[in-house]
């Protein structure tokens, strides 16, 4: 019976794990790896917690222990980056990061011999690039975007720069942070684990995560190591001199991260070109445009495209020129860094892309694209206070009206329709 009390513990951690908005579809290789990454006791227990933040008591009471066990128990999972921890107010709270970008990725921000990381590597490698169910619910189920990406600053003339937003600059996200950790790229060591070494052998250590997160990964265990914000920007610069992608969490406050991304390696951008025109992550509010006048045609452009956005046309006088399908074009400016005429001008998209505010914001919008609004209510207690529950609501009031009548609809609750028959009138 043993065996099968083990298959119900990751039975329960896979049912856990999809409780939440961004889940993982059911495999033979999701179970194989959660066994990697848990023991069995830990997949038993984890499977019980709130997906929202909760406190050591709180955990104490769902284990039936005492607080003080709970809590070596809660920072262990810390230590293998299954769960990181924060501090309010001086009471520390752990959660469960999500599949991606959370526990997936983190066991592989860094060396180590617990875990063995080539196995887990083709593992992930059978999951996401064989599988493909994980990565089509990741990024395409949603219409709001789990990443967005970001323009590379030093393309832009001065007349854009005026006018770019602090949320769209990666700079001003570093300079911002409260912390700023330093990790190993989760895609290209996983690559190099599985036998497909980065093509253009871009660095491993551009992998920043920001505020608690990076808090909590710089102390438990070495996921990431804390620097300041001048080594933070040198991480920019030498990105960029890579030809890699920015890609950040979608939200305008306090992003958890900012991945620098190769096309050959990155599930995001291999997504992209895989699944084109469809786009995996949000755009940037930029988009190249190529004077034809100046372009020589030698192809730099194409050839550095993360995505394969860019192909080399003959125009009417017989010459090769660049051309953009603007439809799958991420707007990176990773195009117009190579071109050696400066042919290549980074111009404001004419419809800009909402970006969410924060994370509960995007949260709230995709439960509600997916249909699971009432699991994020209702999660096992995460919002059992009102503090919590009101962030919920103040998102869900900030929607647009449709969205606002497809919340009311999942929740069913007369307190929220009550919430948004008064802001109706109020806009009246």
């Amino acid at each position: 019976m043993g065996h099968l009390a083990s298959r119900d513990a990751y039975k329960n951690l896979e049912d856990r794990i999809n409780w939440f908005t961004q889940g993982a579809p059911v495999s033979d290789s999701l179970y194989k790896i959660l066994q990697v990454l848990y023991t069995e006791k830990e997949a038993k227990w984890v499977a019980l917690l709130p997906v929202r933040p909760f406190t050591a008591k709180k955990a104490a009471h769902i284990w039936n222990t005492s607080e003080a066990k709970a809590e070596k128990f809660l920072t262990h999972l810390c230590e293998k980056a299954l769960l990181v921890d924060s501090y309010h107010n001086g009471v520390r709270k752990f959660v469960m990061p999500p599949p991606m970008a959370g526990f997936i990725e983190f066991a592989l921000m860094r060396t180590r011999g617990d875990i063995d990381q080539k196995y887990l590597s083709e593992l992930y490698c059978q999951y996401m690039n064989v599988e493909e169910d994980f990565v089509k619910d990741l990024f395409f189920v949603t219409e709001t975007r789990l990443g967005r990406v970001f323009v590379q600053e030093p393309v832009l003339t001065n007349a854009n720069t005026l006018h770019i937003l602090d949320h769209e600059r990666a700079s001003h996200i570093v300079e911002e942070a409260e912390y700023i950790g330093l990790g190993t790229c989760y895609c290209r060591h996983k690559m190099l684990h599985a036998g497909h070494p980065c093509e253009i052998d871009a660095p491993l250590d551009v992998c920043l995560t920001f505020g608690n997160v990076a808090r909590s990964l710089a102390e438990h265990g070495g996921y990431a190591r804390l620097i300041d914000k001048e080594e933070a920007m040198e991480v920019l610069e030498r990105s960029y001199a890579h030809n890699l992608v920015q890609i950040g969490e979608n939200v305008r406050e306090d992003p958890a991260f900012i991945c620098n991304c190769c096309g050959c390696c990155c599930e995001a951008l291999q997504a992209a070109r895989k699944f084109a025109p469809m786009q995996p992550v949000a755009t940037t509010n930029y988009i190249p445009k190529v004077d034809k006048e100046t372009c020589v045609g030698c192809g730099k452009c194409a050839g550095a495209c993360p995505i394969l956005a860019i192909s080399m046309e003959e125009g009417e006088n017989g010459k090769k020129k660049a051309v953009i399908n603007e439809e799958i074009c991420l707007g990176c400016g990773v195009c117009a860094g190579n071109c050696p005429t400066k042919a290549i001008e980074m111009k404001r998209r004419p419809v800009q892309v909402i970006t969410p505010v924060n994370s509960t914001h995007r949260f709230v919008l995709q439960a509600i694209e997916k249909g699971t609004l009432q699991n994020l209510i209702f999660d096992n207690q995460a919002f059992a206070n009102h503090r919590a529950m009101a962030a919920v609501f103040a998102a869900i009031l900030k929607l647009p009206p449709l969205k606002q009548a497809l919340a009311s609809k999942q929740f069913k609750s007369i307190y929220l329709d009550k919430l948004l028959s008064s802001q109706i009138k109020k806009n009246k």
